[in-house]
């Protein structure tokens, strides 16, 4: 069910206005250390996994960046395209890490001619989901809403069973929706 929202550009045109979105509410807050207006500044991505018929500025990230002189502070805006800095998108990188269920070379093969993932970096995102990500600020924070816990072990699929809005779509959204704080580099953090 997943593999389809991948090749879906629906799917990835809804995003953009989810992120666009996002970018706006954090720009009408102006900067936290200033006060002054928050200014776009568009930055040329070249995101992999993305369905070949998407429009060619798809790629675009918003960030944003303080107008007062001498601050210039940046701020990353959250995002649902983009998971952090790394190179596949995030829905990409939480619905094949949710598919990877025992890491098999059939099934690597499938996710490799479904988006170009490697067997590699399958191992590496599956690490980071059931080792990194469960030390991170933000799911410390966040983990409490879900009763039952949820299953670290089987993350991300096992949080995305959690989101049950409506449509696969509905859930990808809610779920990517919870996640975004974690695409803006803050709850990327690691507890130690």
């Amino acid at each position: 069910m997943w593999q389809n929202l991948l090749h879906d550009s629906r799917f990835f045109l809804l995003l953009v206005t989810l992120d666009r979105d996002l970018a706006e509410q954090l720009r009408a807050q102006r900067c936290l250390q200033c006060g002054a207006a928050l200014h776009y500044g568009r930055y040329e991505r070249k995101p992999r996994g993305a369905s070949p018929d998407l429009p060619p500025d798809y790629g675009r990230f918003d960030s944003l960046c303080c107008a007062a002189e001498g601050c210039r502070k940046r701020v990353r805006p959250p995002s649902l395209r983009f998971f952090g800095r790394r190179v596949y998108l995030g829905p990409v990188f939480v619905l094949v890490s949710a598919m990877v269920h025992g890491l098999t070379e059939k099934r690597a093969a499938a996710l490799r001619d479904l988006v170009g993932v490697s067997m590699r970096t399958l191992a590496r995102w599956r690490a980071w989901w059931r080792q990194a990500f469960p030390q991170t600020r933000f799911w410390h924070a966040a983990r409490g809403r879900f009763a039952p816990p949820v299953d670290e072990a089987g993350l991300p699929a096992a949080l995305l069973q959690r989101f049950r809005p409506g449509t696969d779509v509905d859930r990808v959204v809610a779920a990517l929706g919870f996640l975004a704080p974690v695409t803006a580099g803050s709850g990327c953090v690691v507890d130690r």
